[in-house]
């Protein structure tokens, strides 16, 4: 059966999806989603996700919506090369990070990402520096000093092994990225080099470089 993603590039929740899908070797094609915004959206789409949100995905005649529920369908159907822990306790701290990142760092990389990227590109606005200002200034820190704390000296954020709490914090972190924003490494070396390493992975690479061509100017 063919799995599509339905999905805007540029999206992290379709990001988030594709890394998965790309961690767990499962082929599949990524169909853009038109017209803009998902909400107007074909019959067909909206079917597939009633709240007219991306992504949605189709596994032959099954088609479901929502980030995270397409990452633990994926994980049911297909088991092999796991994303979740298997102990408990990792497995709940790994369902945490995900939806923290789904949540409150998304709220706020996003803010700074629709001034800085969607405003200009799609809407020909200029961006609200001094939202941007504000946000970056005030609501991330603490965000990022949490991150850096849970994280400590260890190499990924849930039981010593890339997992769904990876991918889900690192595809929020590359929205600073694209809007010009980046980890001090000053003052938080480890957590620089944390995004470096998982934004590397060849996964997040094979994304970002399909993400170009999408953000490319014009």
């Amino acid at each position: 059966m063919a799995v599509v993603l339905h999905g805007i590039a540029p999206s992290p929740f379709v990001r988030k999806v594709r890394v998965a899908l790309l961690e767990k070797g499962i082929p599949h094609t990524l169909r853009p989603v038109t017209p803009f915004p998902p909400a107007n959206a074909t019959p067909e789409f909206r079917r597939m996700s009633p709240l007219g949100k991306v992504p949605a995905l189709s596994d032959g005649e099954f088609a479901i919506s929502d980030s995270s529920v397409i990452c633990a369908y994926l994980e049911r159907s297909r088991p092999e090369t796991p994303l979740y822990p298997a102990e408990p306790r990792d497995f709940a701290r790994a369902l945490w990070f995900e939806e923290w990142a789904d949540t409150k760092l998304a709220e706020t990389t996003g803010a700074v990402f629709f001034q800085r990227v969607v405003r200009p590109r799609f809407f020909q606005q200029p961006p609200d520096e001094e939202s941007v200002r504000a946000v970056v200034g005030e609501a991330l820190p603490p965000l990022l000093d949490y991150l850096d704390q849970a994280l400590g000296d260890a190499e990924f954020l849930v039981g010593g092994r890339f997992s769904i709490a990876d991918v889900a914090v690192a595809t929020m972190l590359q929205q600073l990225r694209y809007a010009s924003e980046t980890i001090d490494r000053a003052c938080r070396p480890t957590l620089a080099a944390y995004a470096d390493r998982v934004l590397s992975r060849p996964s997040f690479a094979a994304c970002l470089a399909d993400e170009a061509a999408v953000l490319a100017p014009r």
